[in-house]
């Protein structure tokens, strides 16, 4: 893979962090649920909260297959902490590309320095893969929308300051997604309760620890008009806009699958070289061998299918073939690498001081999000058709 020297630059000094700050107490922070403060304060440092921002507005304008390549760096230490910033990032890509001239100037420069933090709202209780079936209205009032409605699984949803949201603005629309629109949503980050938002305690989750995952309860909360992403000309258009930022999301849940399924490679490849029976390294009997040569080949095929969706998006095509299979590929692959990965520890490997029982924890959020697998092998067949249509 050829890269320039910042991209390499960047990547060490993310690997750097990652070995010496992340990796060693991840575990740790998983264990006791905990938001890593500290590492966040790092990532901001590191200007990782505006990677993807243009200059002009203070972030380090890099493309996304360099945003791919730091969240596989971020998720081998830990997913949670590259959850902090995936949000975020869609949330600002959406703006500089969707925005208004004033949206941009008022939210980017403080999004590239981690000042205000984004989360990204579309789920429902009712209402995950299948987005037009969302209910959650909002209503213009003179000169501001009120909203109303019940989102779910929202990343970052406490402690952000700004939530990207999707709501219904005209429900007769036919079809139903041309009645749909962004908002930025600002709120007060850190508060359970705020006049029309009430953020209830924090979703209690098998693995993904660390990073909130919450609901948000709109009852008759009141936004201005113009926090409408894109201004008037973005009314009706907020379903094309959260698509494009998911297709964009398939490629960074890709990424953080990579991240992962690396991590438990190479806690096996380690165990394995140092794990000894019948007097000999468990490394060098065939079975042991096998795992880790399907474990190796599937994740390098993984990584080119990333960097592959990556570089198409960011050229500005259409990438959502690509960047579907990319997520359902990379995805798969994270999570028989952890079980594989724990397979090879034996019992050590079901034990809390091993890591590799917490990444086998984390792998399935990663064939849920961002469209389940089953819907994304769906979404994938009817593009292929498309494009071998007799």
């Amino acid at each position: 893979m050829q890269l320039t020297v910042e991209q390499r630059d960047i990547l060490a000094l993310v690997r750097d962090f990652v070995d010496a700050e992340v990796a060693p107490y991840a575990s740790e922070f998983d264990h006791r649920d905990e938001f890593p403060e500290e590492m966040v304060e790092k990532l901001k440092e590191m200007g990782l909260f505006g990677i993807t921002i243009p200059e002009e507005y203070g972030g380090l304008g890099q493309d996304l297959l360099t945003y791919a390549l730091v969240v596989k760096e971020l998720s081998r230490g830990w997913i949670s902490l590259s959850g902090v910033v995936n949000t975020h990032f869609m949330a600002a890509w959406m703006i500089e590309h969707f925005g208004t001239e004033e949206q941009r100037g008022t939210y980017l420069p403080r999004m590239a320095t981690g000042e205000l933090r984004s989360a990204y709202s579309m789920t429902e209780p009712h209402a995950g893969s299948d987005v037009q079936a969302i209910r959650t209205q909002a209503v213009l009032d003179g000169d501001s929308y009120v909203v109303n409605g019940q989102k779910m699984w929202v990343t970052n949803g406490l402690r952000a300051g700004m939530v990207m949201l999707l709501a219904v603005t005209n429900p007769a629309a036919e079809p139903r997604h041309r009645g749909m629109t962004a908002f930025i949503i600002e709120k007060e980050p850190g508060a359970h309760e705020q006049p029309g938002l009430t953020v209830p305690p924090q979703l209690q989750k098998l693995g993904y620890k660390g990073v909130e995952s919450t609901e948000l309860v709109f009852q008759d909360f009141r936004t201005p008009a113009t926090s409408v992403l894109g201004g008037a000309d973005g009314v009706g258009r907020g379903f094309k806009y959260f698509m494009s930022a998911v297709e964009l999301g398939r490629v960074n849940v890709a990424a953080r699958a990579l991240g992962l399924a690396t991590a438990a490679f190479e806690a096996a490849i380690r165990y394995a070289q140092q794990r000894e029976t019948f007097g000999q390294p468990i490394s060098d009997h065939q079975a042991i061998q096998i795992k880790l040569a399907q474990m190796g080949t599937k994740i390098r095929a993984a990584e080119l299918m990333v960097v592959d969706a990556a570089r198409l998006k960011a050229s500005g095509v259409r990438a959502d073939l690509e960047a579907g299979m990319a997520k359902l590929f990379a995805t798969e692959v994270a999570q028989e690498a952890t079980l594989e990965a724990m397979r090879i520890h034996g019992g050590y490997g079901y034990s809390k001081e091993f890591v590799v029982e917490r990444l086998y924890r984390d792998s399935p959020l990663l064939i849920l999000g961002e469209g389940t697998n089953e819907i994304q092998q769906l979404l994938i067949a009817r593009r292929l058709i498309e494009q071998h249509k007799v």
